[in-house]
């Protein structure tokens, strides 16, 4: 049975209770990071893509996150360039998952269940994340603050058939560098569009120094707080089943510090949905 919304996002923004363990994808033939709980068998996994001209070490604390709630999160570590090739970076996607799953992890005592199965990514990532699940089934998708691509996420959204989170910001609907709205739109009845009005797009990716010289916001815990809470329950209540967090994979749910779809109210100018989200999460 699900939970109060406002109740699991003040948990959820916090480490969970699972130990985390570090491991090297390099190891099975893939550059990137993997972090585990400390044990488990059947486990659920995601597959995190990284936003443009960051890697995996700019997103180390939302992958322990995510682990110490009980999910094997694994990024590559590749398409870090100014050029990047996106096909390249969704290849990397799906080879991750499939070291994952073909893979004991840690001391030998932990593994991943197949039908467990996700990805996500940030910007570029998450666009690319979008990419691989139209090649592979899985089990969930999460687009955070997806950016533009070649080939457009868009173009093959309607051929992702797992449940789609797009998160978005409050500018997403000015703004060229992000496509969550065009993105949720083209996914039609899979897709759960969430803005977070108080977020910034780039403020997911930790210690982004490069980016920032280039006019990106930086860094922003805020925006990682959100975002974590809102990524974590909806893989847990799409992997697992777990009823508690089902109003993450709810349309109709009101979750603290998100609008599901601001542009539908007149009546809800970005200002005042700013100011509602910002008092639900301080109460």
């Amino acid at each position: 049975m699900a939970e109060n919304p406002k109740k699991l996002v003040r948990s959820l923004t916090k480490r969970g209770p699972h130990r985390v363990l570090r491991g090297d994808l390099a190891l099975a033939g893939q550059p990137g990071v993997v972090f585990t709980p400390e044990s488990g068998f059947g486990l659920p996994a995601v597959a995190f893509g990284h936003g443009w001209l960051t890697g995996s070490a700019g997103y180390r604390k939302t992958l322990e996150h995510l682990a110490s709630w009980g999910i094997v999160a694994a990024a590559p570590d590749t398409a870090r360039g100014p050029v990047p090739s996106h096909r390249g970076f969704a290849v990397d996607l799906a080879a991750t998952l499939d070291i994952c799953v073909g893979v004991r992890l840690g001391p030998g005592n932990i593994s991943v269940h197949p039908d467990k199965l996700a990805f996500a990514g940030h910007g570029m990532g998450a666009s690319a994340a979008v990419l691989a699940a139209a090649n592979r089934d899985v089990a969930a998708v999460a687009a955070l603050y997806p950016a533009p691509t070649s080939p457009r996420a868009e173009s093959v959204a309607g051929r992702v058939s797992a449940p789609l989170l797009v998160v978005g910001d409050g500018q997403d609907a000015t703004s060229v560098d992000s496509d969550a709205r065009s993105l949720y739109e083209a996914a039609g009845d899979t897709a759960l569009l969430r803005i977070v009005p108080d977020a910034h797009r780039d403020g997911l990716g930790e210690g982004r120094y490069l980016y920032k010289a280039l006019g990106a916001t930086g860094s922003d815990r805020g925006t990682q707080h959100v975002t974590r809470a809102l990524l974590t329950g909806f893989l847990l209540s799409a992997l697992t089943g777990d009823g508690t967090y089902d109003a993450f994979t709810d349309p109709d749910a009101e979750i603290p510090g998100t609008l599901t779809h601001p542009a539908d109210d007149p009546q809800t100018s970005p200002a005042t949905a700013l100011r509602q989200t910002s008092q639900l999460l301080r109460t």
